[in-house]
């Protein structure tokens, strides 16, 4: 895939480098995953802008499967799990930067902690709603292989909602059961997350993204036999 600034990537070029990793078929699940980071990079840190890549994505890696013909479910497959895989960092930096914001001293409210963890723990139903509405929407030979992939990862479990969880567990107990599940109630269709949490998750975000590249660059560099 062609490098490009994440800031400039529209959905038109996630939707074709997502196409194009698929169709060639190799290595599809850590090129789904670098297009997936670099998109998310380059939108906001809350429920739109994320739901916005995983259709770009999903809907790519769709269309590069039809123009693939053979070996659908299993290509399918590997690009959700690079898209969970992407995702799931995704979740870590929203954790990383809730730790940060609760931890800094500075003023950070009740309200906003439950607004921000609203919103992610959304995140792995909003992946996989999302991809079935791309599966629902994809040509008779795709449909029913992305619904078996979707169907795959459902019954496995996700990187994403496995990452989700632990941020769950780690900020729930700050709260009363019941004063935590009533704020995320009302919370789960908040279009905003907070300015700070969403500035200091995007930073989070890159750097974690530029750290797995630095790390997959020098697994592919370092000379074999060591």
């Amino acid at each position: 895939m062609t490098e490009t600034d994440p800031k400039d990537t529209t959905e038109a070029e996630i939707r074709e480098a997502a196409s194009e990793s698929v169709r060639q078929g190799t290595d599809i699940r850590s090129q789904v995953h670098e297009i997936t980071l670099r998109a998310l990079q380059s939108r906001r840190f809350d429920r739109n802008g994320i739901r916005q890549v995983v259709r770009a994505v999903t809907e790519g890696t769709a269309l590069g499967a039809e123009r693939k013909h053979t070996g659908m479910r299993q290509a399918m497959s590997e690009a959700l799990v690079g898209l969970d895989q992407a995702l799931s960092t995704s979740a870590k930096a929203g954790q990383e930067a809730l730790k940060q914001l609760t931890s800094s001293g500075r003023s950070f409210s009740d309200a906003e902690l439950k607004q921000a963890l609203g919103n992610l723990r959304k995140l792995e139903q909003d992946f996989l709603d999302t991809v079935g509405q791309v599966a629902e929407a994809a040509s008779d030979s795709v449909r029913p292989e992305l619904r078996e992939a979707l169907h795959s990862a459902r019954r496995a479990g996700t990187a994403t909602g496995k990452q989700v969880a632990m941020t769950m567990g780690d900020f729930a107990q700050k709260f009363s059961a019941a004063s935590f599940e009533a704020t995320l109630t009302g919370l789960e269709t908040a279009a905003d997350v907070g300015q700070r949490f969403t500035m200091i998750a995007s930073g989070i975000l890159s750097g974690m993204a530029e750290a797995l590249r630095t790390d997959s660059k020098a697994d592919t560099t370092e000379p074999r036999g060591r």
